[in-house]
């Protein structure tokens, strides 16, 4: 247990002061003062920019082989299936093995599969069929490592008020990378090829290699000890279909991610065919998407308490079918990437929100098959909607299908928003429980708003690897 409270800019642990200063950007990057996430966070801020490079060019390079958007939906579509299939398994076993290493083993596994598209391609014997096989084998990887490094988030901090923050900046890296790798991959695309991409995607998992192996972590301990993974899926989701929050949450997560497949499957022939450019234009078109949502993860680390974030996820949600519509409607360079800026903020919005309400709400023993739900939120629907973008685009269009996902985005916003009255509700006895709603009384006292008399509050700690050293424990 931490007693706590806040005084003016000072903060109160165990009756003893505290310096943590309480400013703006203080509160932006505070969960960069724990090594190990600050190793993460440089190390996977590299890798990420390669991965979006390589993700960029091999929609360009199956378009240039095929110019075909049902094999663009495909290839989607089969990097999605297997991940899909293992996500389950892999939340039940990622709760019982070291999570570092988990996410060691999948990252070098990925590197292989970036080598593997760069002697093909290099070799000039690269096929859709090969990008096929290679998509479904790294989709597999992906479960285990999306699972993972979630779950792996709350063993690098070590104050539970902090957890919020470094899912957020976790979230901003990957959407700084989006802005940066696709510019990158449009630009060397076209001065020398798909292949350029390739291999600067398998020299930045060196970068996130290198920090994972820095790290002054324990070996972990099996948190399902001698449990069957039957019976752990079963317990799994029990508990998610028994929790009305998490239930509702992945609901509206699946249904957004899904509509939004379409939109990143079918952005070569927006940018070719409807804006008449070539693989500079997929890149800016891209990079509008991740400027949007760098400010909105950067919106949500300044954040102080996932209080409120119910509200983000409705609003969030509705703003990014309105983005898609809009899309859908513009026929202008410039107004698309200003269109495509503001539904990728709305689009990060709501899924790293979603992200935090649920790191704060699950129960540690549980909370890699949580994240793996919420990964089979994103994998699992992602190949529906890939299919989905390439039957109806070679049906109606591309717009036509853009502006339909666009209005299921806003029908779901609507729906969700009707919930929350019973949704706040529901998440009450939780926030009391792991002392959340106690944190941010404390937090209107010391903003000098009227609130109860000055006192500690009791912030229950969420459960840590029982293999934590004593001193670290001591400290958290």
């Amino acid at each position: 247990m931490v007693k706590q409270a806040e005084i003016g800019s000072t903060r109160l642990v165990d009756g003893e002061c505290s310096d943590r200063p309480t400013t703006w950007l203080w509160a932006m990057g505070r969960s960069l003062a724990y090594r190990n996430f600050r190793l993460f966070f440089w190390g996977q801020g590299i890798s990420v920019i390669g991965t979006w490079m390589q993700q960029v060019a091999t929609i360009w390079l199956v378009y240039r082989l095929s110019h075909s958007s049902f094999l663009l939906g495909l290839v989607g579509f089969a990097g999605q299936v297997p991940a899909a299939l293992a996500t389950p398994v892999a939340g039940v076993l990622v709760d019982r093995w070291d999570r570092r290493r988990t996410v060691l083993a999948a990252q070098a596994l990925a590197m292989l599969e970036a080598l593997a598209l760069l002697v093909l391609t290099l070799s000039g014997v690269v096929a859709v069929w090969q990008i096929l096989l290679l998509s479904a084998a790294v989709g597999v990887v992906n479960a285990f490592d999306m699972t993972a490094r979630q779950s792996f988030v709350i063993e690098m901090v070590e104050r539970p008020e902090d957890l919020p923050n470094a899912i957020a900046l976790n979230s901003s890296t990957y959407n700084a990378a989006r802005l940066i790798g696709p510019a990158l991959a449009g630009l060397l695309i076209g001065l020398a090829g798909e292949w350029l991409c390739f291999l600067l995607n398998a020299l930045s998992y060196l970068a996130v290699l290198a920090s994972l192996v820095a790290m002054r972590v324990p070996a972990g301990a099996k948190q399902v000890a001698g449990q069957r993974i039957l019976a752990g899926l079963r317990e799994g989701l029990g508990y998610v279909a028994g929790c009305m929050p998490i239930r509702t949450i992945l609901t509206l997560l699946g249904i957004v991610n899904m509509m939004a497949m379409p939109l990143m499957v079918l952005m070569p022939l927006v940018a070719g065919e409807v804006l008449h450019g070539g693989p500079d234009t997929l890149g800016l078109l891209t990079s509008a998407l991740g400027v949007g949502a760098l400010a909105a993860s950067l919106a949500l680390a300044a954040r102080r308490s996932v209080v409120g974030l119910s509200k983000v996820i409705a609003l969030a949600a509705g703003a990014f079918g309105l983005g898609m519509i809009g899309l859908a409607l513009s026929h202008s360079l410039w107004l698309s990437l200003a269109i495509l800026s503001l539904t990728g903020a709305a689009m990060v919005a709501e899924m790293a929100a979603s992200n935090t309400l649920l790191q704060a709400i699950a129960e540690e023993d549980k909370r890699g098959r949580v994240m793996s739900f919420q990964t089979l939120a994103f994998v699992g629907t992602a190949p529906l909607g890939c299919l989905l973008a390439g039957c109806l685009a070679s049906r109606i269009g591309c717009l036509p299908t853009i502006l339909c996902c666009g209005l299921v985005c806003v029908g779901g916003s609507l729906v969700f928003t009707a919930m929350l009255p019973g949704f706040r509700k529901a998440l009450r006895p939780i926030y009391l429980r792991i002392g959340i709603l106690q944190d941010a009384a404390a937090e209107v006292q010391a903003a000098g708003t009227a609130a109860p008399p000055a006192q500690s509050y009791t912030i229950p700690m969420p459960a840590r690897p029982a293999n934590m050293p004593a001193a670290r424990r001591a400290a958290a």
